[in-house]
């Protein structure tokens, strides 16, 4: 194993979850090394570009995917550019770490499966939700120390703020990919991936299987291939013989103007000893700031004030990458979301304006 710090690029720079990404892995202790994007007029790549000025801009992405001195490519691609983008780079020896959704159709996440299996690099998709969000890391601890019992449902409400302009840098609003549900993927397919990722994590399941999902769009006639709405049902098999366990997931993009946040984020946590809640984002008329969570068992009810809390993915995914494993994220549950975000889009029921398009 060497020293040397990990060499990285990022090719794909059209979400503002890039900043994070990048970020967790200078923090880490890796090494950017160049800059490249399908649209350099796009806010996120302007706004890259400034915040990084020593990282090499490439008009060529391929200029990057192929340089066999870079270890690892991260990506915030549009939606559908992402899976292209990894199997591309992991076919010339790189490791990939790609914001949510990681692909949007079962065709690309085979491609990506099958890359996997040729090259022995690994795929990661950043589940920001959790592996960024302090609560959510602490709530993991608890959950495994055995304090609410055996996890039998999670409930997960992903809230967001379309208007956020903040959210995809330089104030230019949402682009017109957006809007389209042929190239971002669907919400389910989209946001609901950290919520599906979050179920399997707290449940310790390594697989599920849908049984109730719709999509809307109720405010948006003029882009009916938006998606404002979404929900999804899903229940897996016992761990070790036990009964399995259940979950139900909405997200949406209705945060109001005058929520000091960009979205309530909320997760709870039903054992059969008790009952954790988060509040990833805002505790609106209560403390300030994030990372709240509120535990309930039979000795009593405590608040837990998580912003301390230290993440561990970017540290584990350097690690992985000197070593070959995949201890930020297993392959195979990674996968595994992917699949069930994407078959529950494909199985949604549409309602309001999503029902013809």
């Amino acid at each position: 194993m060497t020293d040397k710090p990990v060499r990285f690029a990022a090719v794909g720079l059209d979400h503002a979850h890039i900043f994070g990404q990048v970020n967790g892995l200078l923090g880490a202790g890796a090494e950017l090394v160049g800059l490249s994007s399908d649209d350099p007029t796009a806010a996120v790549t302007k706004t890259a570009r400034e915040t990084w000025p020593d990282a090499p801009w490439h008009d060529d992405p391929a200029t990057l995917l192929h340089d066999d001195s870079i270890d690892v490519i991260v990506t915030a691609a549009v939606p559908d550019r992402r899976g292209p983008i990894a199997v591309e780079a992991m076919e010339h020896g790189k490791d990939v770490v790609t914001d949510k959704p990681g692909c949007i159709t079962l065709d690309q996440l085979e491609d990506v499966k099958a890359a996997v299996a040729a090259s022995g690099r690994f795929w990661s998709v950043t589940f920001s939700e959790r592996f960024e969000v302090p609560s959510v890391a602490k709530a993991g601890e608890i959950v495994r120390s055995g304090r609410i019992g055996q996890v039998v449902q999670t409930l997960g409400l992903g809230p967001h703020r379309e208007g956020d302009r903040a959210h995809v840098a330089g104030g230019d609003g949402r682009p017109d990919w957006f809007y389209d549900e042929a190239r971002y993927g669907g919400i389910l397919t989209d946001i609901a991936s950290h919520q599906l990722d979050q179920f399997l994590w707290f449940t310790g399941a390594s697989t599920a299987e849908v049984f109730s999902a719709a999509v809307g769009n109720f405010a948006h006639p003029d882009t009916p291939r938006f998606q404002d709405f979404g929900e999804v049902s899903l229940r897996s098999e016992g761990v070790d013989g036990g009964p399995g366990a259940q979950s139900y997931v909405r997200v949406d993009w209705f945060t109001p103007q005058g929520l000091p946040a960009w979205g309530d984020g909320r997760l709870v946590i039903l054992g059969t000893k008790g009952y954790i809640e988060l509040r990833k984002y805002v505790d609106i008329e209560g403390r300030p700031g994030g990372n709240h969570l509120f535990i309930a068992d039979d000795n009593g009810t405590e608040y837990v004030d998580c912003s301390a809390e230290q993440g561990t993915y970017y540290p584990s995914l350097l690690r992985d990458v000197r070593e070959r494993t995949t201890t930020a994220a297993p392959q195979e549950h990674t996968f595994e979301v992917m699949r069930l975000a994407i078959t529950a889009q494909q199985q949604a029921e549409r309602r309001g304006y999503a029902a013809g398009a």
